[in-house]
């Protein structure tokens, strides 16, 4: 008797919590006292279908509906309107089901969603704005992303593949169709969210949410673009390599990020490594941006990171260096696996990030060598950095990308050599 009355009570809760933000929000249709009612009589139904069955349930539901119906009717004769909003409605549907909630699964699935809605509800304003702001080209862009890890994902087998059909070690059966694919979505995404954030500040961004969102969307273009600025005089050399610096450091934090999904346990042993570098990249940019902080650093036009030839160029490079990693690991002894991290890093850092990751999950001798992997991707990295600001930038950006990358190399050899 006692859980029932908690029950009841939890409903009428979030009944009365939603039910407020109605009052406030939507003119009086359903208020403070219509919404915790509905969440009572879901939490009402769903003890009453224990005893008498799950027929209970859907009758009460077709019960709100009805009166919602009625009560939406009289509303398009008392307003004489064609179209009225649906939201407070479909919000008391909802929250029956969320009474119902309390008893079916516990009181902390249904918090959780009626808390959502409350704060669904209260956005209203933030939401629209956001929408009217996308264009149609950021719609397509999060389409495509659902073409990529809605549509192909769950068509692609879950089997390794490889070429002991031809009489090489099995060892070397390491690509999967569908993690490729996973990984690909997953760092397609961590991109999107970057892309999308900078579509609202754009050129406004500033040197400091510059390199944060060149660094969340690629740090790789941010360097190409920033550098093409330098050399144009369009930016100042400082201020290009300081976005650069940040864009970098940023990066690292997105490494530790898809390990962290990939490989959570593997994450363990990486994080403190990679945030160890990431400090020692973010502290000389910091002092640099805080020197000439009053600069501006128009922020390029980015690129949308949805488009699949670069989904397929990514899981192409992701499944050679999975195969490459598998090869030396057989084949070499570790000094392979460097080279192939080192080759690997000088290109991008995901690849190699996510195929270690992935390694670590299926041997579990890689969670000990794996982060010095990624470290030494990383080292190679900055340096294939260096060397294109440099050449796209010209030699003062090439100078001062020197001087602040040192104090990184110079922590990752301490780390590959002691620890």
């Amino acid at each position: 008797m006692e859980q029932t009355f908690q029950q009841l009570g939890v409903a009428l809760l979030l009944g009365l919590l939603v039910g407020l933000e109605r009052e406030h929000s939507a003119g009086g249709i359903a208020g403070m006292r219509t919404f915790p009612l509905i969440t009572v009589l879901g939490t009402l139904c769903a003890l009453l279908a224990k005893a008498f069955g799950g027929w209970i349930l859907g009758a009460g539901m077709l019960g709100v509906v009805a009166v919602l119906g009625l009560g939406y009717l009289r509303r398009l004769q008392e307003e004489k309107r064609q179209h009225l909003g649906i939201t407070t409605e479909a919000a008391m549907l909802v929250m029956y089901a969320v009474g119902a909630l309390v008893v079916v699964y516990g009181k902390l699935l249904a918090v959780t969603v009626g808390g959502g809605v409350a704060v669904l509800l209260q956005f209203k304003p933030e939401l629209h704005g956001f929408a009217k702001r996308l264009g149609d080209s950021d719609l397509r862009a999060i389409m495509r992303f659902v073409i990529l890890s809605c549509i192909i994902l769950p068509l692609l087998p879950d089997q390794n593949y490889g070429f002991s059909r031809w009489g090489l070690p099995p060892e070397l059966d390491v690509f999967n169709p569908r993690w490729t694919w996973l990984m690909v979505v997953l760092i397609v995404g961590m991109s999107l969210g970057g892309y999308i954030v900078y579509k609202f500040f754009g050129r406004n961004a500033g040197v400091l949410l510059g390199g944060v969102l060149g660094g969340a969307i690629s740090s790789t273009a941010a360097t190409v673009s920033y550098a093409r600025q330098a050399k144009t005089a369009a930016l100042d050399g400082r201020s290009a390599a300081t976005v650069i610096m940040i864009a970098s450091a940023v990066s690292l934090v997105r490494v530790t990020a898809a390990i962290t999904v990939v490989a959570p346990e593997f994450s363990r042993s990486a994080a403190l490594p990679l945030m160890l570098l990431m400090g020692a990249t973010l502290l000389p940019a910091a002092a640099v941006w805080f020197r000439d902080r009053g600069r501006s650093a128009p922020m390029p036009d980015q690129e949308n990171p949805t488009q699949l030839k670069s989904a397929l160029v990514f899981g192409l490079l992701y499944a050679l260096v999975l195969f490459a990693l598998a090869g030396a690991r057989l084949y070499f002894d570790q000094g392979g696996l460097y080279v192939v991290a080192g080759l690997s890093g000088l290109t991008e850092m995901d690849a190699i990030t996510l195929s270690t990751a992935r390694m670590a999950v299926e041997d579990p001798g890689m969670l000990r060598i794996g982060w010095r992997l990624i470290v030494t991707a990383v080292m190679a990295n900055m340096v294939s950095k260096t060397a294109l600001a440099g050449l796209l930038g010209g030699r003062r950006l090439l100078g001062i990308l020197l001087m602040l990358f040192l104090p990184a190399w110079i922590g990752g050899a301490v780390l590959l050599a002691l620890f």
